[in-house]
């Protein structure tokens, strides 16, 4: 397990072997053998909240071989019996992002970005979604990122190196900004994984303070009767930070990578997935959140939910249940 120095010093081989291939996705390929999974049809999603509207939008899946270690704590076949248990494929998961983009009066905010065009082929659907919902790349006006892996931050910018959302602020939080735009960390880190660091810099590199904000987690973003504020949410990565809108008595709370699968990691928060840097951190704040969005009846969405990507988490058993949107 990488514990807390080792992340924020940046060293170990632990911590190379985490960032490296699989773990941080620059580009989003399909597992061989097993096809290529289904992209929804229609990749977008409304749902009306007081005076604010959250949009789901889709950006693709990706299909990846199900081995021992995607679940560290938890043997193989422990883990294909809960998969079995909700008629799921054994041999393989599908892995989707989703983007939400929250309305609220003139405001356009999107909370991460997907690929653009940088991954696969089933890969890079969001802006053809959000056209498709009715709004263009032009109307966003803040791009707002939960942290700093490949899937969430490298649509900020196309392969040419050309910001997608033109007019756009780009918010960021402190915590993981500093942690992987220190050069002294970068310079110091095992070589495994400094394509994590160069990839953040790609995205990164040349924002100037025009455009980019930085934000302390758990403070409020906007404003008003209708609000969104950020919530810390460390393990994941350094700086991982979740987000609640609010309009009257609604809420919606974006749980970005809370869950990687969460038919494996809701219905077990004490799971350990491969991706999460700090493995007990994760675990520890997986169980508040998702029991905050239970006891507050907050709707909730999730970066790697199957589409529709939003909808209820009720308890179950020992663990929690995503129920989707109708």
């Amino acid at each position: 397990m990488i514990n807390r120095r080792d992340l924020l010093v940046g060293g170990g081989a632990a911590a190379a072997a985490y960032l490296a291939g699989s773990f941080v996705p620059l580009v989003a390929q399909n597992a061989p053998n097993f096809g290529a999974p289904s992209v929804v049809q229609v990749g977008y999603r409304r749902q009306q909240m007081g005076d604010m509207e959250v949009i789901a939008l889709n950006d693709g899946v990706t299909r990846r071989p199900l081995a021992a270690e995607f679940v560290r704590n938890t043997p193989l076949d422990q883990v294909q019996a809960l998969l079995r248990s909700q008629n799921l494929p054994t041999d393989y998961i599908d892995v989707p992002y989703t983007a939400f983009l929250i309305v609220m009066g003139n405001r356009r905010v999107l909370i991460d970005t997907g690929f653009s065009d940088n991954g696969g082929p089933t890969t890079g659907r969001l802006v053809s979604n959000l056209n498709a919902a009715g709004y263009k790349v032009e109307d966003i006006d803040t791009v707002i990122l939960s942290h700093f892996h490949g899937d969430h931050i490298n649509g900020v910018r196309n392969k040419a190196g050309q910001l997608v959302f033109p007019n756009a602020k780009i918010m960021v939080p402190t915590v993981e900004y500093d942690f992987w735009m220190d050069d002294a960390r970068m310079a110091a880190a095992p070589e495994a994984m400094k394509g994590a660091f160069a990839n953040v810099r790609r995205v990164m590199g040349g924002l100037g303070a025009d455009r980019l904000v930085k934000f302390v987690p758990g403070t409020e973003i906007i404003r008003g009767a209708n609000s969104l504020k950020s919530v810390a949410a460390f393990g994941h990565t350094p700086g991982h930070t979740l987000f609640v809108a609010q309009s009257y008595r609604f809420k919606f709370a974006y749980l970005a990578d809370l869950t990687n699968i969460p038919q494996l990691f809701a219905r077990n928060p004490d799971m350990a997935v491969v991706f999460d840097m700090d493995a007990a951190a994760a675990r520890e704040v997986r169980r508040k959140v998702f029991e905050m969005t239970v006891q507050e009846n907050m709707t909730a969405g999730g970066f790697h939910f199957p589409f529709p990507a939003f909808g209820r988490i009720e308890k179950l058993g020992n663990g929690y249940d995503f129920k989707p949107v109708a």
